[in-house]
């Protein structure tokens, strides 16, 4: 695949709308048979209760894994991630009902490197919790 947004009609400043991703306890006990992260604090609300959380939380590597996929539509090629990292600074409290958890990423080109590459400041957040910090993504253009 090749990247459909194009170095040259991007700029830096340049705002990608927010996107917001349903988060639902199947999906957390479907990424933990993916990932291999059974903790109970995923999938069991007695259990995460019982060890001071507010309930069941999100896997901060899926949530990770929504801003990730925020990246891959906005530019149109999975492989175009060139660099990625964020640090986790809140959880994504998941209830158990049909609604579940919303997980809004937003992004602003920040930077226009060599070689058709910008970088992208992410902004992750779960009702009023910012849920990733210092979320950055090197992307490779076209």
């Amino acid at each position: 695949m090749t990247a459909t947004v194009k170095y040259d009609e991007v700029e830096v400043g340049q705002e990608i709308p927010a996107v917001d991703y349903n988060v639902r306890r199947l999906d957390l006990v479907m990424y933990a048979g993916a990932s291999g992260d059974f903790n109970q604090i995923h999938w069991n609300e007695r259990f995460a209760k019982m060890v001071g959380l507010p309930d069941v939380i999100a896997h901060g590597m899926y949530t990770m894994a929504q801003a990730g996929r925020f990246v891959t539509d906005w530019v149109g090629d999975p492989g175009a991630i060139v660099d990625f990292g964020v640090r986790f600074s809140s959880m994504v409290v998941v209830p158990d009902d049909d609604q579940g958890a919303t997980v809004r990423v937003s992004g602003v080109v920040e930077e226009k490197l060599e070689d058709k590459r910008v970088v992208v400041g992410l902004t992750a957040r779960s009702g009023d919790a910012r849920v990733l910090s210092k979320a950055r993504a090197v992307v490779q253009l076209s």
